[in-house]
């Protein structure tokens, strides 16, 4: 072997490392759900385990539909555990290439399971993507990571199960009919046939800057087919589900003490076999927080270990910072009450990480969250000026949700700079309550769709006032 051949070595001996851990930590989490599933089982007594999973499975899931309201801690995490052993599953079986977006993919799957995805609503739409690439002969490992990003249609898909063909849903029985059961897999086979069409046109639309790009082209389709289903074909839309169980809401700030515990556990063991791996030391973490996030792998520039290092801190922080947002309605009573850990919230941890291998990190992220910040702080002035009630607070869970997906925005905040990234998160949060009006609820990407709307109006704007961007990548 020659000199020059060692460097080419060595880096696909690199390569293949990051590609086995990829496909090891999702497999990692999943047992994690599955261990924690029992543990949660005998810390809320949830003694109708099998009942409330049934309850999961087989309810209407329009966004938000908090899985821990409906079902319980425990059937929860283990919906979570079995989702996410058949997406590893998946992996293994069609020899996909573990990289940054399969494990995306993967993170997006885990992060619905707490508020709208199902083992029984995510096949639908897989099976569609499936279907097109046997039909246009197209690669299905090359797919997979389209096959994951459909299933943000899933409560489309139990709509149409369990709602649409039959009329009230009564959350006692069970309901279903052949009409339901045709409808769903058509259209769930349709969908998976439109996506992959719609992924390109709108990320080119955005031009990169949002992270969460499936977002964009799902919401817009989901606007189509609410439309379609409740204006067009003039069908009254039915109201949410209401939820009664009093023994998940007598709980205070809905299972803090154990979901605590459970993101410390699991982000101390991240960063601690990404710290041994990255031969015990933070080298070239520096390098990582430098990057502006745009079209940026951190697997392939610096190795799956330092990713895990990165997600383990961001994770923290994120943590960090729900715990902080949670106590604030107590120190200002002038704040209406928010939310806890509720299914959805702790969905959106997963979903904030999913590009931590892809772009994100706390430096870039940062500048987004503090737009948050500031939209409240302007809103609490002009609402004390004008006499008027606050109507919301960093812990209201529409805000809650879309800072975790705006996050996708950082990589304005690391191509335009901190003041621009501000900005994004600000234009944002403004709209972030309002978006999930537009499709009904039925798409779980809501707040990827938020940011793309965001992209979509700042970066015309910037190009047109030939704002030019501050920061390169230069390693």
């Amino acid at each position: 072997m020659s000199n020059t051949d060692i460097p080419l070595q060595a880096k696909k001996h690199k390569s293949t490392f990051s590609e086995r851990l990829i496909r090891a930590y999702p497999l990692f989490i999943s047992l994690f759900f599955l261990i924690a599933s029992p543990i949660a089982v005998l810390y809320t007594k949830e003694w109708d385990f099998f009942d409330n999973l049934w309850r999961i499975l087989t309810s209407p899931s329009k966004l938000v539909t908090d899985y821990f309201a409906l079902g319980g801690l425990g059937s929860t995490l283990f919906n979570a555990a079995v989702c996410g052993l058949f997406a590893n599953l998946v992996i293994y079986v069609s020899r996909a290439k573990a990289n940054a977006t399969i494990l995306a993919g993967y993170m997006l799957i885990v992060a619905h399971c707490f508020y709208g995805l199902n083992f029984i609503n995510m096949w639908p739409s897989f099976l569609g993507v499936l279907l097109y690439c046997i039909v246009l002969k197209r690669p299905i490992s090359e797919n997979i990571h389209v096959a994951f990003f459909s299933t943000a249609l899933a409560p489309f898909v139990s709509e149409v199960l369990f709602r649409y063909s039959i009329g009230k849903f009564d959350a006692s029985v069970t309901q279903i009919s052949a009409v339901g059961i045709i409808l769903s897999i058509v259209c769930g086979l349709a969908i998976g046939f439109v996506v992959p069409a719609l992924l390109p046109g709108t990320t080119a639309m955005h031009r990169g800057y949002n992270l969460y790009k499936a977002g964009l082209a799902i919401g817009i389709l989901g606007i189509f087919i609410h439309a379609f289903m409740y204006q067009t074909l003039g069908v009254n839309e039915p109201a949410d589900i209401i939820i009664d169980n009093p023994n998940y809401y007598s709980l205070p700030y809905a299972y803090r003490g154990f979901m605590n515990v459970f993101f410390v556990i699991l982000f101390s063991i991240t960063f601690l076999v990404g710290f041994i791996l990255n031969k015990r030391s933070f080298k070239d973490y520096g390098k990582l927080l430098k990057c502006t996030g745009y079209g940026t792998d951190f697997t392939d520039k610096f190795g799956m270990p330092l990713c895990m290092i990165n997600i383990a801190i961001y994770g923290f922080a994120i943590l960090a910072y729900l715990n902080i947002i949670f106590i604030l309605p107590e120190i200002f009573p002038q704040l209406p009450t928010g939310v806890g850990f509720t299914g959805a919230t702790v969905g959106i941890v997963f979903a904030a990480l999913t590009f931590a291998a892809d772009g994100q990190h706390p430096r870039n992220v940062l500048p987004i969250a503090l737009g948050y910040i500031a939209l409240l702080a302007i809103v609490i002035v002009i609402c004390l000026l004008s006499g008027f009630d606050i109507p919301w607070t960093l812990s209201t869970q529409a805000y809650i949700n879309g800072l975790a997906f705006a996050t996708g925005l950082c990589p304005i905040a690391g191509k335009y700079g901190f003041g621009y990234g501000v900005l994004a998160g600000l234009l944002s949060a403004m709209i972030c309550a309002v978006t999930a009006d537009m499709h009904g609820g039925f798409v779980l990407y809501n707040g990827g769709f938020n940011a793309g709307l965001t992209a979509l109006v700042l970066i015309p704007i910037l190009d047109f006032y030939k704002v030019k961007p501050k920061h390169d990548d230069d390693i």
